[in-house]
């Protein structure tokens, strides 16, 4: 399957897989966060589209499009084909610079890096029928508060990810009873037995406990040791492809 991605200026900003660093992850003691296989994987799992330069926007809380003043680290004189306020009222956009397309039935859903958090700005998300729309689509953040935001070169301003519509429509939510579920039921208590176990020696300054530090059955595709391995579909780390000229 192929994502096509036409670039609509002579120097279109880099498209890269998700990286699974974060800044607030990093700083962690011993980088805790990172332990946690849901946060790495939904990280990486889609590309992101990354600032060509440096900039600063400042929203001074009014409604208008001259409300928000951009202004790049050095002169650009694209600068209004990258960012710019064009629906007023606190909301910045930002081009990724490419025009998509996805086989039939797929669109990208567009978004803020997950996990990626930045003060004062939330990343707005668009789902875009991209297996026919013959033009791009614009990436936007909103203001939380008047104030200054900053964005780096090469941080993310948008990630995609493809969806296919179909297959979501689907699903069919069903509350149903654990209990109706021995297997499910089962597999839940054995967790919780040595969950709690764990975290009681833990507390209570087990030396192996400290030493083991955090359980990795998830992270490592196991069950609790009574019910055997997890399937073979499980992954824990993400492997998208960079992309290429064809």
């Amino acid at each position: 399957m192929e994502l096509e991605c036409y670039p609509m200026d002579d120097t279109p900003c880099d498209l890269v897989p998700g990286r699974q660093s974060r800044a607030w992850m990093d700083a962690f003691a011993s980088r805790h966060p990172y332990r946690c296989l849901p946060l790495n994987m939904a990280n990486t799992t889609g590309w992101e589209i990354l600032c060509p330069y440096g900039f600063t926007a400042e929203w001074n809380g009014g409604p208008r499009q001259e409300d928000i003043v951009v202004t790049p680290d050095r002169p650009q004189p694209k600068l209004k084909y990258f960012v710019t306020s064009h629906f007023s009222r606190g909301v910045l956009t930002m081009h990724p610079q490419y025009l998509f397309r996805t086989p039939p039935g797929w669109g990208l859903q567009c978004s803020g890096a997950p996990n990626h958090v930045k003060d004062g700005i939330q990343p707005l998300v668009g789902l875009i029928e991209t297996d026919w729309l013959p033009f791009p689509f614009t990436m936007n953040w909103i203001f939380t508060r008047p104030g200054r935001i900053r964005f780096e070169k090469g941080e993310p301003f948008c990630f995609i990810l493809p969806v296919e519509h179909r297959k979501t429509e689907q699903f069919e939510p069903v509350i149903r009873a654990l209990e109706s579920n021995p297997t499910m039921k089962g597999q839940f208590e054995a967790w919780n037995r040595q969950r709690t176990d764990f975290n009681t020696r833990l507390a209570s300054g087990d030396p192996d406990a400290a030493k083991e530090a955090w359980q990795r059955f998830y992270f490592k595709g196991e069950l609790p040791e009574e019910l055997g391995a997890a399937p073979a579909s499980h992954a824990n780390k993400r492997r998208l492809k960079t992309p290429r000229v064809g």
